[in-house]
């Protein structure tokens, strides 16, 4: 049986996510970062899964569509969507979930009596592609009572992750939580494999501990990092299975601006695989069209888009407008954009709906790639037309610049 963890708030990603979900933001034109869980799972033959859904809950249910693009729809196990459910619970299990450790406290019950003898636990915010049944058999041929799927990232970025240390046998002997000097990095990609009985052993166990001096609302647990699995590593008996190919965390604007520039250059064995291909749900439309004139260099056009302008290393969005004269160099436009004559999009994520207009500069590239520099524009935003916006600036959703 599979949790995946799909309700955090996402806050990082600014004004993209003030009306969605995090795992509901789309990749790579025609996704969504729930997909790539879900097929994941649904490829490796994993097909009783439980979608835990807080934050906006709601703009992930058109998109899981019961299941069905994953052949979830089904009677017995399938999709089931967890949302929280206020009244059923003590204090510290009312309203949200206040980390993922947290949250699969409030659920242990449910783990407890659901016969499975390996629970796969996951986030939805992640783009890779890994045979979840290799890890299975990892965690089942170990004895393991804990199996965290590993991955290397840069040093520079492993202090934004829980860093893993692996013997040589590859047993987990040390686990830090976000430090501040890592000293190496191999991270946790957030994905786990658990002895059922032992995780709510755990969670009960460190709950007695830490609950009372917790608020209401809050069982004390926080993030797996923070107890869980420091406390599971204590214990001895944690694997760690290593993640093929590519991985990354999409949590902030830069990496997730990064990784389409890193799918626009090259598959990289995520998005095109014979046997393993991508399942989502989107609605159809027309074949994109690019008119005379137009000019594209690595760039992905989705269904329904019209280019009459100039595209560079960019992604542009189901039905998304990008007229004659108009630019877009390393940016992201989502659905149902248009960016009018003679507009420039530079380093920009330009959400659904929005309006770019006549002259209209926004972003640039003259600074780094990085959070502080990557201007956003939430849903239904309107430039007008000969507005400059520099680079880093936020428009929230419905705004007009």
């Amino acid at each position: 049986m599979a949790v995946v963890q799909a309700g955090g708030a996402g806050s990082r990603m600014d004004v993209l996510t003030r009306e969605r979900a995090k795992p509901a933001l789309p990749f790579a034109g025609v996704y969504q970062l729930l997909d790539f869980v879900l097929t994941n799972l649904a490829h490796s033959g994993i097909d009783d899964v439980w979608l835990s859904v807080q934050y906006h809950g709601a703009s992930l249910e058109e998109q899981v569509a019961n299941g069905r693009p994953w052949n979830l729809d089904r009677t017995g196990g399938g999709l089931r969507l967890l949302m929280p459910e206020p009244g059923t619970g003590s204090l510290d299990e009312e309203g949200f979930a206040t980390g993922n450790a947290d949250g699969l406290f409030r659920i242990r019950d449910r783990i407890r009596t659901s016969g499975a003898d390996v629970v796969v636990v996951a986030s939805a915010d992640h783009v890779y592609r890994l045979d979840l049944a290799d890890v299975v058999a990892t965690h089942q041929d170990a004895g393991a009572e804990c199996t965290v799927v590993v991955t290397d990232v840069d040093l520079d970025d492993a202090s934004e992750h829980a860093v893993v240390e692996v013997g040589d046998d590859g047993r987990v002997t040390g686990f830090d939580y976000k430090p501040d000097d890592p000293e190496g990095g191999t991270v946790s990609t957030e994905v786990f494999a658990y002895d059922p009985a032992v995780l709510v052993e755990v969670l009960e166990e460190l709950h007695r501990e830490l609950g009372a001096e917790a608020p209401d609302g809050d069982s004390g647990l926080g993030d797996f990092g923070e107890h869980l699995l420091p406390r599971l590593v204590g214990r001895g008996r944690v694997v760690a299975h290593r993640q093929p190919g590519y991985w990354r965390d999409l949590g902030r604007p830069s990496r997730y601006l990064k990784a389409h520039l890193d799918v626009i250059d090259d598959d990289l064995g995520v998005l095109d695989v014979d046997g393993w291909p991508m399942l989502t749900q989107q609605p159809q439309r027309r074949a994109a069209r690019l008119e005379q004139g137009a000019e594209l260099d690595d760039a992905l056009v989705s269904n329904g888009a019209t280019v009459a302008g100039r595209v560079v290393r960019s992604v542009i969005g189901p039905g998304a407008v990008v007229e004659a004269g108009a630019e877009v160099v390393e940016s992201v436009v989502f659905a149902d954009v248009v960016v009018e004559r003679g507009a420039q999009v530079r380093r920009t994520i330009v959400d659904t709906g929005c309006v770019v207009g006549r002259d209209a500069v926004v972003g640039d590239l003259e600074h780094d790639l990085d959070d502080d520099h990557v201007t956003l524009l939430g849903r239904d935003v309107t430039v007008g037309a000969g507005v400059v916006l520099p680079a880093g600036a936020r428009v929230e959703p419905g705004g007009t610049a």
